[in-house]
């Protein structure tokens, strides 16, 4: 018998990771493909579920669902369309408080922790500051916003802390706090998307939504394996192994951006004056153990935040072991834990 080996070729260039190696290897007229894979588009990004070892109606039925859940949260979740999420920031605006499904409480609860941990640096607060740059569109506009305005919504100094919880009633202290929880609605969509699969049986299987993956169980005898994004070419720079529950996610500025001149604007925010983040191209961090998924994602921004200079330190305060930044000459800047999982493309 032959065997037939297929490469699924996928462009993640604009993502913040590339999945690589996810063959379908089969016996032609034997056996079907072992390797489900579906995608989709929600959160403004690629979504993808890939569902080792399972028959294909069983992947399909739990595919359908963690997309049915996906598309779920990104109404809860969004920032500047219709969802509970502009509500509530609705009733900040107003002086109000608005009681909350305790899901939405719960999150908001623990990125404020999270906010916490990283000295503000993760502060989803600052959609108000997010959307006077033009990042609450799906298309963005090369230009600056207007810096008396900027200057006064930096004034207004808004913190996650300054939101009150009593149950589920949520209120702010301050009227200028505008949540943005795009830093944070990937992550929980993936630990969300592995409850799923667990609840159905699924035990090996790899969900990317955007750059951002995390990992269940194996691909047939080996690990699951991911390369993670040149931000400034079409192929990535290394490529690792990534064990059950471990999760990895990256920031870059070459996702949401737009160039005035010969300058880059990321939509990645430094809360401490208003600004896009200058000097990093990329941060990848990986995580493992309880809400991987939520900490792959939010834990990368502090360190984007912190820059080439703080985000040793920032890993430190966020209890990451394994990072990688990459700053604005392409440099690459790695904790030892984490250099130890990568094989380098080039030397």
């Amino acid at each position: 018998m032959t065997r037939l080996l297929v490469v699924l070729k996928l462009n993640w260039a604009m993502l913040g990771l590339t999945i690589l190696g996810l063959v379908v290897l089969g016996l032609v007229g034997c056996s079907k493909p072992l390797l489900y894979q579906e995608q989709g588009y929600v959160f403004g990004t690629r979504v993808e579920v890939s569902i080792y070892g399972a028959s294909d109606a069983h992947a399909q039925q739990a595919t359908a669902e963690i997309m049915q859940e996906f598309q779920r949260l990104h109404n809860v979740f969004h920032a500047w369309k219709p969802s509970a999420l502009s509500d509530l920031n609705r009733a900040f605006a107003q002086g109000q408080s608005k009681v909350v499904l305790p899901e939405l409480a719960n999150i908001l609860l623990d990125a404020t922790q999270l906010s916490t941990q990283s000295g503000g640096l993760f502060n989803p607060a600052i959609g108000g500051i997010v959307k006077l740059w033009g990042f609450h569109a799906d298309e963005f506009k090369p230009a600056l916003p207007d810096q008396k305005q900027l200057s006064a919504w930096v004034a207004k100094n808004v913190r996650m802390r300054d939101i009150n919880f009593f149950n589920h009633q949520i209120s702010s202290r301050n009227s200028a706090v505008q949540l943005d929880l795009g830093g944070y609605a990937k992550g929980y969509a993936l630990d969300r998307a592995a409850a799923i699969l667990k609840q159905k049986g699924i035990n090996h299987a790899l969900i990317n939504i955007g750059g951002n993956v995390l990992a269940l169980g194996k691909h047939g005898a080996r690990a699951w394996r991911v390369g993670i994004q040149h931000p400034r070419k079409p192929s990535p720079i290394a490529t690792l192994e990534l064990h059950d529950g471990e999760a990895i996610g990256t920031s870059g500025d070459y996702q949401r951006y737009f160039m005035v001149g010969d300058k880059r604007y990321c939509h990645l925010i430094d809360p401490r004056n208003g600004q896009p983040v200058q000097g990093v191209q990329a941060v990848t961090v990986l995580t493992y153990g309880a809400n991987a998924g939520v900490r792959s994602d939010v834990t990368s921004k502090p360190l984007f935040v912190a820059g080439a200079t703080g985000w040793r330190d920032a890993a430190v305060q966020m209890n990451l072991s394994h990072a990688l930044l990459i700053d604005e000459n392409s440099t690459i800047h790695t904790t030892a834990e984490m250099r130890k999982r990568l094989v380098f493309s080039e030397k």
